[in-house]
């Protein structure tokens, strides 16, 4: 008997079903919506993503960083093809090459740049590896205190989000043991203190280290003990806008900790990666951190995986035992198959070089933009980490209604300053959410600079129109 002919598959829904259906029964704890209007994406190349109509939006912010070398980049997808036909699936208390290798270079990387022996310890997402972080803190120290920065932003997890300075991220959940202490951070274009970067002589880490001045300051006793275990701290804040401190600011900070032996806990999860022209951020800044916790990019967006790593003595086997955190998918074997091979993509490419190059060309353009718009208030970058702070027409008071506004004309697909109709994707963050925090593809070219910047100026010129601002 011949076989029937394989049945056509049934034909999708149409967008304002799907919308409707999303409506009633996703949670919309998770899905964020933020924007004015939804846009539902297809497909993904590159720097672009692609909606069912074939309209094409250049992103900027690459999944807040976290495919930092393109949508559907060949190499790393033909490994995770070639994994997924030789070992899908493995149970994280076996072993697998990828895993081992993978930590190898990762490690070797670390003790290169920072001169320190230490292991890996793989986990799913960025907030579940600093929790893993807290635990390395807790098991050196017995403190359960920590410091951290206002407007740092370190996963909305129980643990991360006690120091995660947003109160909202708390509010209905409570949090994992003591709330952090939170200490400004060195933010000069809106300096809490009110003062001038040329003229301030560091004076916030001159703040805190006051605090260790006496015991009635609250933080150490009378023989200088300190109640805190770590200091959690993204070099480059994410969340919060992108801020890029001073450099002489962390070698400072990082002697205090030292004195008083409290641990210094590094986020590179959104700045890991040559985001900023460095494998890891805190490379610029000349210190070495106890702790390292990163993920994202890792696996450039594709089989989530995370890890941290530490300092030998705070994390071999003998204080840091089997089943001292576990999870399920901790190092799935997919993850450290495009992860080992993302690492040695970037061990091949100079990445350094190109990133800073690029870099440096989409910071002179956005600045050269600046020039003409001064709604522009702020514009800064390292790398590829670019910020734009949007303000009203005195260059400081914040204006989040300008940056909602060309948040939304980006997502309607209609930009035309670059030809046919287009998106643009920017991603908002900033202490008073209005700061686009531009995290482009590694890979950007000048003329795709070109092309961000004239679709940029173009939904500016919109949102001028429609706010009055």
């Amino acid at each position: 008997m011949k076989p029937s002919a394989p049945l056509p598959p049934p034909a999708a829904p149409r967008e304002e079903t799907l919308l409707e259906l999303e409506a009633k029964y996703c949670s919309w704890g998770d899905t964020v919506h933020y924007a004015k209007e939804l846009t539902m994406f297809a497909r993904a190349e590159g720097i672009r993503l692609y909606d069912d109509k074939g309209t094409a939006y250049l992103d900027l912010q690459m999944w807040y960083s976290a495919v930092n070398f393109g949508y559907g980049n060949p190499r790393l997808n033909a490994a995770l093809k070639h994994q997924i036909d030789t070992l899908p699936q493995l149970a994280c208390q076996y072993l697998h090459k990828e895993k081992i290798l993978l930590a190898t270079k990762l490690a070797r990387r670390v003790q290169k740049a920072f001169g320190e022996k230490g292991r890996i310890h793989f986990n799913v997402g960025g907030a579940a590896a600093i929790e893993d972080a807290w635990k390395v803190v807790r098991t050196r120290t017995g403190k359960n205190l920590a410091f951290a920065f206002m407007g740092g932003y370190h996963g909305r997890t129980l643990g991360a989000s006690s120091i995660t300075s947003s109160y909202r991220y708390r509010e209905k959940f409570g949090h994992f043991g003591d709330r952090a202490n939170f200490i400004p951070y060195p933010y000069c274009f809106r300096c809490p203190y009110g003062l001038k970067r040329e003229s301030c002589g560091l004076y916030c880490v001159q703040q805190f280290e006051r605090l260790f001045e006496t015991e009635y300051y609250g933080v150490v006793n009378k023989t200088g003990k300190a109640e805190f275990g770590a200091f959690f701290a993204e070099s480059i804040q994410g969340t919060g806008g992108y801020v890029i401190p001073p450099k002489e600011y962390f070698p400072r900070l990082k002697k205090t900790l030292d004195q008083h032996g409290i641990l210094f806990v590094d986020d590179e999860i959104q700045m890991g990666f040559y985001r900023t022209g460095k494998f890891f951020a805190m490379e610029h800044f000349g210190v070495q951190p106890d702790v390292i916790a990163f993920g994202k990019a890792l696996t450039n967006g594709m089989n989530p995986l995370s890890a941290i790593w530490a300092r030998e003595e705070l994390i071999n086997p003998t204080v840091f035992p089997p089943g001292s955190t576990h999870s399920t998918f901790s190092s799935n074997s997919l993850g450290t198959a495009v992860a080992l091979e993302a690492v040695k993509m970037m061990e091949e490419e100079n990445f350094e070089s190109q990133v800073n190059q690029r870099g440096a060309y989409f910071l002179a353009r956005l600045k050269d933009l600046a020039k003409r718009y001064p709604q522009m208030g702020d514009v800064d970058g390292l790398g590829l980490a670019l910020r734009v702070e949007m303000c009203q027409k005195d260059g400081i008071t914040p204006n989040r209604e300008l940056t909602d506004a060309m948040v939304n004309i980006g997502l309607a697909g209609k930009l035309t300053a670059a030809g046919k109709p287009q998106g643009l994707i920017l991603d908002v963050g900033g202490y008073y959410k209005n700061v686009f925090t531009i995290a482009p593809s590694l890979y950007i070219t000048e003329a795709e600079i070109d092309t961000a910047i004239a679709l940029f100026e173009e939904a500016l010129k919109q949102g001028l129109a429609q706010t009055g601002t």
